[in-house]
């Protein structure tokens, strides 16, 4: 075992403490990417994890720049999110069912019958569970206030859902390249920052 593990120990040996956490914190924000686009994984909340663990490594002065970045993004993240889900559908004056049955339809299309296809099942789930699900809460709401004009309400409330997935794809594309800036933010501050 010992013969296994001296060319590792080697390796490390050169590498500073410092180092290998930047390595971490970078690996923990490249995450960031990915999960931006799917919901189970945590997304933009990554990157001030990875710049908090590179900011506790080498001091507040030398790594709040990289920190302050990360928690901006963060913060317009959300912003992106907020709006990609409300204006879509906000226009449409959908109801707050349309919201529910969307984000319901969300974990339905992820965890359910979806993951189990062989190809893109997680993400055609991600994309056809809201759009279903907000469809849905449209119709129970527009049957439930009484409403019933046919193929007419069936059509508004496929329109609704595919405005509340078109906000979600604007929502999801903003957020990845958010994911790009705060890595990329974060290598150009900590390596060419202050300290």
């Amino acid at each position: 075992m010992d013969a296994l593990l001296d060319p590792l120990r080697q390796a490390l040996a050169g590498i500073s403490r410092t180092d290998l956490i930047w390595w971490l914190a970078l690996a923990i924000q490249l995450v960031a990417i990915p999960g931006t686009l799917f919901p189970v994984l945590p997304g933009l909340a990554l990157l001030p994890v990875g710049a908090g663990l590179w900011c506790w490594a080498v001091g507040w002065s030398a790594g709040w720049p990289a920190l302050a970045l990360a928690v901006l993004i963060l913060l317009l993240g959300w912003g992106a999110d907020a709006l990609g889900l409300v204006l879509g559908a906000a226009r449409l004056k959908a109801s707050r069912w349309a919201y529910i049955g969307a984000g319901l339809g969300l974990v339905v299309g992820l965890l359910g019958l979806l993951p189990a296809l062989p190809v893109g099942g997680p993400l055609l789930g991600a994309l056809l569970g809201p759009l279903a699900g907000a469809a849905l809460g449209e119709l129970v709401a527009e049957l439930g206030a009484g409403r019933t004009r046919g193929f007419e309400t069936l059509r508004r409330s496929l329109v609704v859902g595919l405005a509340v997935v078109s906000g979600m794809l604007v929502s999801r594309l903003a957020q990845v390249i958010l994911a790009v800036i705060g890595v990329l933010g974060f290598v150009v501050l900590s390596v060419w920052g202050p300290g």
